[in-house]
This record gives structure tokens, sequence and C-alpha cells, in this order.
């Protein structure tokens, strides 16, 4: 993985911490007994598909507290700092589409915590691109797979 800064709200890093606790505390223990079991049944471990499931299962988990790990650890926690005069990461950003009166709200984020259902788009999105460093008026274009969209930033937060 590298070592880039992965940019996190003070509430996705508490989000990120315990999901990593809850897998290194709950799931791992879980799984080793799952392995546990299986070979206790004894027979050809090649052929017991428990077993498999249960190993493909703990490299699962592993590899999530790594991935996990290594946010962590390069995480930059950005704050709120009230009203801004410009889109940076962290900021609630309202637009609306060129040709409608629909408003939509926006909030910067790092890729790790991008949920564009609830909002919550990476800053490494082609929409994150075009909204950097935009002011209140400007109009942004993002590429999108049906074609150019243009924005109108409507507010900053």
């Amino acid at each position: 993985m590298s070592n880039q800064t992965e940019y996190l709200t003070p509430e996705g890093f508490r989000e990120l911490e315990n999901k990593l606790k809850y897998l290194r505390e709950t799931r791992r223990s879980e799984v080793a007994e799952r392995l546990r079991l299986a070979m206790e049944e004894g027979g050809d471990l090649s052929e017991n598909a428990e077993y498999e499931d249960a190993k493909n299962e703990q490299a699962f988990v592993e590899g999530d507290i790594i991935r996990l790990e290594t946010i962590l650890s390069s995480a930059q926690i950005i704050e709120s700092s009230g009203k801004r005069d410009h889109v940076e990461v962290g900021a609630r950003v309202t637009v609306q589409e060129k040709g409608t009166q629909d408003k939509e709200i926006y909030q910067l984020v790092g890729s790790a915590e991008a949920n564009p259902a609830d909002g919550r788009i990476s800053v490494e999105s082609p929409m994150g691109k075009a909204l950097i460093g935009s002011k209140v008026g400007d109009q942004v274009k993002v590429q999108a797979p049906a074609g150019d969209i243009v924005f109108v930033i409507k507010k900053i937060e």
C-alpha cells in the first residue's frame, strides 16, 4: 500500500478505528474458532470445504486489518473550520446542475470515507477534483460517462 496521506473527518477516523478494533478483538477470534473446529473434523484438510472457507475468511480479515492500519497510520484529520471561501477537503458544497433547479449537497472526503449515496465524495473522484479550489458562483465541468456536466457552486461550508 502507498504511504499517501489519507484525509478523514473526525467521525470517519473513529469509525475506522472502531472497525479495526472489532476485526482485531472479535472477528480474528471468531475465524480462529472456525478454523479450530474445521481441523477437529479430521480427514484430509485439502478436501475440507469448511476449513478452506475459514482460511479464506482469515486471509480477508487479516488483509482488512492491514488496510485499516495503513489508512489510520497515514491519516490527516480534516476539521470543519466553519465558513470557507473556497472548496477544500472536508467542505460541504451545495451545487446546482446548470439548466436545472435541483440542488445537491456533497462533502469532500478522502477515498477511505467516500460514500456517494450519503453525499460523501472522494477528493480523488472526477467531481471532487472539479470542485477543489472553486468558489461560490464558479462553474465547474465534471466529466461523466454520458458527457460533461456543468455545476454552479451555490454554497460552501
